[in-house]
């Protein structure tokens, strides 16, 4: 009962973050572009999450007449529900449970994310949605191949798979160990999470919405909620991978919170600077760039731990 409650304090608290971080992003996009963001509802706009979400799910949900109704239905539950699911990693003081292998389950859960793509395009039955899910499968898992590979880097160095032990025990940041392996995770990230300039999952010019095109409302707003519960994700992530604590300064929770934050203002400040890339741009960073250089890495890691 105690693990079940926890469970549900936890997943409320980060979907209270997700819907006060869209208020942010807008608030600091309006600061970049030099005018004022949300602030006509209530005390400097605080509302406006709330607003919003009323206004998503009271509006009339259509389902398209030639879709397939089932995976339809469920595959925007099914998208914020693996978005919570990394939340269960949180590594915590105060947790009553905690994983083993938490780095390979992350793994596991990330790679999942690509279904729920495949389903949204498929379901809808909409050659556009379905267009839209492919150019986002490919990007998807072109990013999660070099992801992985750092990510094996990085544990390989840290001696560890359990996220308590990362975040709490690590003595020195692997950001400043391997700076390359930190900046070619932040990039592969903004790919993961379709955030500019690699937000050719919903590009409007091109894909009119793209793999999500057909969805509305409530449904709508279950995609928008999963995308930025992941951005929350990948920025915890972030900050346990390569910002563990200081040296002879024991671990909080306040400090991953604040690293966190940082990281996810990091992700406004990139999409209010970079215009989006051409797609043939993206892959070629992708499969020419990033894994030559992220095999290197791992190559180089794992001959220094062997020697060592």
């Amino acid at each position: 009962m105690h693990l079940l409650i926890s469970t549900l304090v936890n997943y409320l608290m980060i979907l209270m973050a997700m819907a006060f971080f869209t208020l942010l992003e807008r608030k600091i996009l309006g600061y970049i572009q030099i005018r004022k963001g949300p602030n006509k509802i209530g005390l400097a706009g605080l509302p406006v999450p709330f607003a919003d979400a009323i206004k998503l799910f009271t509006k009339e949900l259509s389902f398209p007449s030639s879709s397939n109704l089932l995976p339809f239905t469920y595959t925007p539950i099914l998208g914020l529900s693996l978005a919570l699911l990394f939340w269960s990693l949180y590594p915590f003081s105060s947790a009553l449970y905690f994983p083993l292998y938490g780095a390979l389950l992350f793994l596991c859960i990330s790679s999942l994310n690509v279904y729920i793509l495949l389903y949204a395009g498929w379901s809808s039955n909409s050659k556009y949605a379905l267009l839209g899910a492919i150019r986002s499968i490919a990007q998807t898992i072109s990013y999660e191949v070099s992801m992985a590979l750092i990510l094996l880097s990085t544990l390989i160095s840290l001696f560890a798979f359990n996220l308590v032990s990362i975040a709490s025990n690590q003595m020195s940041s692997t950001s400043f160990i391997l700076p390359p392996l930190f900046i070619i995770w932040f990039i592969s990230s903004l790919a993961e999470t379709n955030r500019t300039p690699f937000d050719l999952s919903e590009g409007e010019t091109e894909l009119v919405s793209g793999f999500n095109v057909e969805f509305s409302a409530g449904s709508f707003a279950l995609i928008f909620m999963a995308e930025y519960t992941n951005i929350l994700t990948m920025s915890l992530f972030t900050s346990i991978f390569f910002f563990g604590s200081i040296p002879f300064i024991l671990f909080t929770d306040i400090s991953l919170v604040i690293k966190t934050m940082f990281f996810a203002f990091l992700f406004i400040w990139v999409r209010g600077t970079l215009p989006r890339m051409r797609y043939d741009k993206l892959m070629n960073l992708a499969w020419k760039t990033f894994l030559p250089l992220s095999l290197s890495i791992m190559i180089i890691s794992m001959s220094m731990m062997i020697l060592i």
